[in-house]
């Protein structure tokens, strides 16, 4: 099961009796991001021993039959252990995803005892333990993990699992299994799916005791002819920063199931590896971090920036793990390559264009911006690698192209919008908005090329479509918009307001395969345009909102509030293959809704809890949770990876800010760090449930 020994690396002293003292997150925290080295027996255990993984605080001993943890084997009365009833004692097992690393024990002066270049493997899987089951050992020095995987017609009721040095079984109110109640000692509910067209769907699954110490699982309705997988699945929660004032704001991901985090910093030991940039310029800088799949590490990690102040706003990454970033800078020094579209600084404040490579190298940058003041604020990657960049500029000769939608600044501040080639040419590039303020906040890109923005306009005369879903202006001192440009910047596809009578802003947005825009942002409009609404009417104050358009953006799919009496507002939305949105953002709201699976279902009592809500792709209410501890916490980005697992960034000043076991940064560094949090998307409960400290 997913974290099944997630707790003994503090709990086995207390039944094992070993009187070693168990170091804390903070002295183990390098060794703790490690993957397990499950190392095959060549003569340096006992011979029932197959594969061995050291962590600190204790061994685990895998054997034909069962799973052992315990400071030495021969002790194996005195650990608690896993066996598989009725299992095949010759099961074939073999170590995979081999590691470089390499053991020796060079025991006592009698060579024929020493043992060179034992292998290690990430995981050990074994074969058919049950007809067509086989089970999986991986983890990090944390925890030990297992994955049942059964293939078509298997039958899962074959499983049975004894536990040895546990109390009897019995399972609390939430379904999890508890082992040794006075310690703490809980292993986490089960979890099970299968991939059906490219889509990972859940099946239910609980536990069944069959005795004092047995344990079985009983499945709901699943498709007999497709693998079934139990429990396999991965969450992770972590603080990331350092002693300074750090801030996420968006994520992505990519592929393979690795997380890109870009955001400010203001620390001098921000946490950097292989960076393109290792020392931090002043002033404030961006950062941009990938974490690996697990979690547990970085795979890079470099500060952006020069002298002056820097900002990273948004990210997006390609099919080869290029990460695109856009943001605002005021460095004259700020870093540029040679085949920069813009290499100078054009005064005030300005835009750019970043591109790392898949290693965290610098591919491409440049400014973009004029003598004013310019800030890009998202950006999104077409399938050929050219990048869409759209933000807010107050630039009379800000960087725009021949032919555009418009070529001139129309009022105190326009949105614009710039596509930028593979080369690092600017394509097109163009003002988008009316007489007063207009700002751009989201953009999406679809397969032709077309580009999708949202934000929120002061202008009564912003350029608005015929067909438009609402051609007036509602009130107030701003209104959400949604526009979209045709691939050559010349002409606009659609435009429209979207709001009430009072303030509507939009701050993100995301774009399906049918081209239907869902966008999300906030409002304290009381006649806000709603439809099939989970929540018809505001719940007080400001609340967040979610909109789906359609193609055409003259009709909406479905339109909702989203919040309770306080302020909420959603900063980041994300879809899945199924066009379910996930949203995320902050609430002050004690009576924020969340649903009866939500991992935390109370507001943490600080001045704002992030928030997580999924929504049906035809708008009905899935699920929503808070997320936070006791301080300032704040939802700023979400991303939905192609493994059915969600991605949620942003800001913390809790210290105990809910992190998981074997976290990158299970620690608070700063006065306020930024978190990342990855879950199942399809199971959203189980965020918290399956391994948060």
């Amino acid at each position: 099961m997913k974290a099944l020994w997630g707790w003994m690396a503090t709990a086995l002293l207390q039944v094992t009796g070993n009187v070693l003292a168990v170091p804390t997150a903070m002295d183990v925290a390098g060794s703790l991001n490690l993957p397990l080295a499950f190392e095959a027996n060549r003569g340096q255990a006992e011979s029932q021993v197959l594969y061995l993984a050291r962590s600190p605080g204790y061994t685990a001993f895998l054997t034909a039959t069962q799973a052992v943890l315990s400071r030495s084997f021969a002790q194996e009365h005195r650990a608690i252990s896993m066996r598989m009833l009725g299992g095949d004692a010759d099961a074939t097992t073999q170590g995979i995803e081999p590691l470089a690393t390499h053991s020796n024990y060079f025991t006592g002066n009698d060579p024929t005892r020493w043992r060179k270049d034992v292998p290690a493997y990430a995981k050990v899987r074994y074969e058919q333990v049950y007809p067509g089951i086989d089970v999986v050992y991986h983890g990090n020095q944390r925890q030990l993990e297992y994955d049942f995987v059964l293939a078509p017609h298997a039958n899962p009721r074959r499983i049975a699992l004894e536990f040895s040095g546990a109390e009897p079984l019995r399972l609390d109110r939430d379904g999890n299994l508890v082992l040794v109640h006075s310690a703490g000692m809980v292993q986490q509910r089960p979890l099970a799916w299968q991939n059906i067209d490219g889509v990972r769907r859940t099946v239910d699954v609980r536990y069944v005791l069959h005795a004092k110490r047995r344990v079985g699982f009983a499945l709901g309705p699943y498709d007999a002819a497709r693998e079934l997988v139990i429990d396999p699945v991965f969450v992770y929660s972590s603080y990331l920063g350092g002693t300074g004032d750090d801030g996420a704001v968006k994520i992505a991901v990519d592929s393979a199931g690795s997380a890109y985090v870009v955001g400010h910093t203001a620390s001098t030991n921000f946490p950097v590896l292989g960076a393109a940039q290792p020392v931090y310029g002043g002033g404030g800088d961006i950062f941009v971090a990938k974490l690996n799949a697990a979690g547990t590490a970085l795979v890079y990690s470099t500060y952006f920036g020069g002298t002056g102040g820097d900002s990273g706003q948004a990210i997006a990454v390609d099919a080869n793990g290029k990460a695109y970033l856009t943001g605002s800078t005021s460095s004259l020094d700020f870093p540029t390559t040679a085949n920069a579209a813009q290499p100078a600084y054009g005064g005030g404040n300005d835009g750019f264009l970043v591109i790392l490579d898949s290693t965290g190298a610098l591919a491409y940058s440049s400014y973009l911006g004029g003598s004013g003041l310019d800030v890009g604020t998202a950006v999104a990657v077409d399938g050929v690698g050219d990048a869409y960049v759209t933000g807010y500029t107050q630039s009379t000769n800000f960087p725009v192209t021949n032919g555009v939608v418009q070529t001139a600044l129309a009022g105190i501040e326009d949105a614009f919008v710039a596509q930028i080639s593979a080369a690092g040419e600017i394509i097109y590039s163009t003002y988008v908005g009316g007489s007063a303020l207009d700002l751009a906040r989201g953009i999406a890109v679809d397969g032709a090329g077309n580009a999708y923005i949202a934000g929120y306009t002061q202008s009564t005369d912003f350029p608005v479509s015929a067909g438009a879903l609402q051609k007036t202006y509602g009130g107030g001192n701003a209104d959400a918009f949604v526009a979209a440009l045709d691939p050559t910047g010349a002409n606009l596809v659609y435009a429209t307001f979207l709001g009430g009578s009072a303030d509507d802003y939009a701050t993100t947005l995301a774009l399906d395969a049918n081209g239907n825009a869902y966008v999300a942002g906030n409002s304290n409009s009381v006649d806000f345009p709603v439809t099939a609404a989970v929540q018809a009417s505001n719940g007080g104050g400001v609340d967040a909102f979610v909109t789906q358009l359609d193609a055409s953006g003259s009709s909406q799919i479905f339109s909702t509030y989203l919040g309770g009496s306080g302020y909420d507002t959603a900063l980041g939305i994300a879809l899945d293959a199924s066009g379910a949105a996930y949203v995320t953002g902050y609430t002050q709201s004690a009576n924020f809704p969340t649903t009866a699976n939500a991992g935390q279902r109370t507001f943490a009592g600080g001045s704002s809890d992030a928030f997580v809500v999924q929504l049906t792709a035809v708008g009905a209410f899935g699920y929503g949770s808070y997320l936070g501890g006791s301080g300032l916490d704040s939802g700023y980005g979400i991303a939905v990876g192609n493994t059915g697992v969600a991605y949620m960034t942003g800001n913390t000043m809790s210290s105990n800010f809910p992190v998981t076991l074997g976290a990158l940064q299970p620690n608070r560094a700063g006065s306020g760090d930024a978190f990342v949090t990855a879950f199942p998307a399809s199971t959203f409960d189980e965020i918290f449930r399956d391994g948060f400290e």
